[in-house]
């Protein structure tokens, strides 16, 4: 993989910076429920099909008490795409080679009130340079405070940036994280965002506060949840929702099928699936 250049180092470092930032939130949560539990972080490295390096990144992964399963993953990595891929990509049609770099979190709860998570941001360089990413949760059993809280938090970043972003970035949230063959959504939304390019510094802005947003807000749900009692029906609803979650991830994401594309490490990508799922 080349050199980065002074965006994609930005980029880079607060990815990393911010992956440690939560996982030390999570940590503390864990030390909170009486648990000992910390993430656990594995290198890769990614190679092209000749042999070529194309970065790497870490996987970082914490089984507890709070947190059933926990994935915080951050890569970079650099090649080029597969000629078929390369059609589905702006800015590689006339020029294959590609970097991306970007922060990837799934969190799987033990107690069933408390919700689900996922939130990535990402910068993706080809012959055009862009941002992506959101964050969305995923209650197996819905409390409308926690949708209200977790939306009003994402609203007040995009607000700060454009009064656009919100009303776009949450329909679009609505529209993506959506199971067609079940006619329902995965979860209760977040906001959804792609390709934000032509302004580094403010797209940049925007994508480091809704890693902040994120920061700020879901460990607070998971603190006013994690000690609620439930009972084995909320375990089977736990379970059925999962399987939803799943059907979702391996169907439709996005994230998942780049990285099938891009030659990334199995475990890092597939590590959005839950430990337990059920179909009846």
């Amino acid at each position: 993989m080349t050199p980065l250049d002074n965006q994609q180092q930005e980029a880079r470092d607060w990815f990393e910076a911010l992956r440690t930032r939560i996982c030390d939130e999570f940590e503390a949560i864990e030390r909170e429920a009486g648990s000992d539990a910390k993430f656990e972080f594995i290198p890769w490295e990614r190679t092209d099909e000749d042999g070529t390096p194309g970065g790497g990144g870490v996987r970082g992964q914490m089984i507890g008490t709070v947190f059933e399963k926990v994935g915080v993953n951050v890569s970079t990595v650099g090649g080029s795409f597969s000629e078929e891929f390369a059609r589905q990509i702006p800015g590689a049609e006339e020029d294959p080679s590609f970097f991306a770099t970007g922060i990837s979190l799934v969190a799987h709860m033990a107690n069933p009130h408390v919700p689900a998570v996922h939130m990535n941001t990402r910068f993706l360089t080809t012959t055009r340079r862009w941002f992506g990413g959101g964050a969305d949760l995923n209650p197996a059993i819905p409390y409308q405070e926690d949708t209200d809280a977790f939306h009003a938090r994402l609203r007040a970043a995009c607000a700060a940036h454009d009064p656009t972003f919100y009303p776009r970035f949450s329909k679009w949230a609505e529209e993506y994280f959506w199971l067609p063959h079940r006619k329902r959504a995965r979860g209760v939304g977040g906001i959804f965002y792609d390709r934000l390019e032509g302004h580094f510094e403010e797209h940049f802005a925007f994508t480091r506060d809704v890693g902040e947003a994120f920061l700020d807000i879901y460990p607070k749900i998971v603190r006013a949840r994690m000690d609620m009692p439930f009972t084995d029906a909320d375990i089977e609803t736990l379970l059925q929702f999962r399987g939803r979650y799943v059907e979702f991830n391996l169907l439709y994401d996005r994230g998942t099928l780049f990285g099938l594309k891009t030659g990334g490490n199995i475990d890092a990508i597939l590590m959005s699936l839950p430990p337990l799922a059920k179909w009846s």
